[in-house]
Parts: C-alpha cells; structure tokens; sequence
C-alpha cells in the first residue's frame, strides 16, 4: 500500500500541466520560484522514497541468492553423503553406509526447503522489479518536468521583464511626445510661437511707421523749395524752374486752374 501511495504521487506530479498551474498567478516570478522549489523537494522524497524501495528489492534479491547457493551447497553435500553410503556399502561396512544414508537424507531435505524457500520469493521479487521500474520511470518523468518548469520560469520572467521594461520606455516616450498639445513641451513650443509672431507684428507696425515719416520729410522739403523760390520771385531773383510748379499750395490746399488763366 505504502509502495502504491509512492507511485500514486510520483505519477500525479509527472501529469501535472505548468501551465495551468500559472493561470492564476498574481506574481509570476515568485509562483514560479515557489513552484520550482516544491517539486524539487518532491523529487527529493521521491528519489528517499525509491531509493528504500529499491534497497528492498536488493535484500529480497540477496535472500534469494543465499537460498540458491544453500539449495546447491545441500544438494552438493547430499550426493556427497550419498557416495561415501556407496563405498561403506560395498565394502561390507552395513552400519556407517546406513549413517551416511541418513546424512544424505538430511541435506536433500535441507536442499528442498531452500530451493522451495528461493521459489516463494519469485514472486515477490518479480513485483518489487515492476514497483521499482515504474518507480523510476515516474521519477525520470517527474525531473523532466523540473526542467521543463525551471526552462518556463526562466523563459516566463525573462518576458515579465522585458514587458516591464516596455512599459517603462513607453510611459518615458509618452511624458515627452512633443506632438501632444497637452504637455509642458507643446505649451512651451505654443507660447514661443506667440511671442515670434509678436515681434513680427512689432516689426511690421514699426516699419510702416518709418515710411510714414519719410513721407513727411519728402513733403516738407518740397514745401521749403517752393517757399524760397516764391521768395526769390518776390525779390526778383532767380525764376522758377520748369516744371516745379505744383498744383498744391504749401499748406495743401486746392488751387482752381481758372484763376491761372486770369494772369
């Protein structure tokens, strides 16, 4: 019973499926260590627990064996006894082959209980070889599972990882994405852009502001000329040059082409 409840367990967790033992894993990585170090206590009391089956079987093996060769020492010293009866006998010597009879007797007797002594514990010895062959199939099953399970945790945190690292590089790209209006980059870049297109404004408003005053200075030089030529007229001086003449007067008022006509 003790030998079947061995099996029984070693056969439960060769069968075992690893990965429906992570479904419900809230840490990967501390289920699957935790994992690795259960079934390798399990193989290690699998491994006691065969490992006293087997010496078993190499003690039924060994009474086995010393029957064999107690069978064959007694049938041995049997035909012995039984050959000393002959020579007594056929010397005339009654009384001693008589003896030596007996003795022959005696030692088939004792070669025919360890003969049937040895046949007993066939049978036996033949279940114990199939316990302990299943026993360590079970086991070889179950140290492949170990490594099937340490080669899924590695592969299972080595991914866990790089996910997590993912993520981490992923939020550091979200936090600057200068393309996002809404971060502190896209406001930055939002109000440097007002402030170029004020001074663009400034720029503009502060050229046309130029132009004006030199327009001004072109209308006030014309204005000094024509007063110091009508001044030179009223003097008799020089006379006005051609074309100089303007339609406007020098404050800018309008002059009716009739009253030229009248001069």
């Amino acid at each position: 019973m003790v030998k079947q409840s061995i099996f029984g367990r070693i056969a439960q967790l060769a069968k075992a499926n690893i990965n429906s033992l992570l479904d419900n894993a809230e840490d990967p990585q501390k289920m699957l260590d935790q994992m690795v170090r259960d079934y390798t206590n399990n193989i290690a009391e699998a491994e006691s627990a065969v490992a006293q089956t087997i010496g078993n079987l190499r003690m039924l093996e060994d009474d086995y064996n010393e029957d064999v060769k107690n069978a064959r020492d007694w049938g041995n010293k049997a035909l012995a006894a039984s050959r000393k009866a002959d020579e007594f006998r056929a010397s005339g010597n009654a009384a001693d082959a008589e003896k030596f009879d007996n003795l022959a007797k005696v030692a088939l007797q004792r070669q025919i209980a360890a003969e049937n002594e040895a046949k007993g514990a066939e049978p036996a010895i033949m279940s114990q070889r199939e316990v302990v062959d299943k026993l360590k199939s079970g086991l070889d099953q179950m140290k492949n599972k170990l490594n099937q399970l340490t080669s899924k945790r590695n592969e299972l945190v080595a991914r866990s990882k790089t996910a997590a690292a993912q993520s981490q590089v992923h939020d550091a790209i979200k936090s600057i994405d200068i393309m996002d209006p809404t971060s502190e980059v896209g406001r930055f870049e939002e109000k440097i852009r007002r402030e170029e297109a004020k001074v663009r404004g400034q720029q503009e408003l502060a050229a046309s502001s130029l132009d004006a005053q030199f327009n001004q200075l072109e209308d006030l030089g014309e204005q000094v000329e024509i007063e110091a030529r009508l001044a030179a007229l009223k003097s008799g001086g020089a006379k006005p040059a051609i074309g100089a003449a303007s339609t406007n007067t020098a404050s800018g008022t309008t002059v009716d082409e009739a009253d030229f006509d009248k001069l």
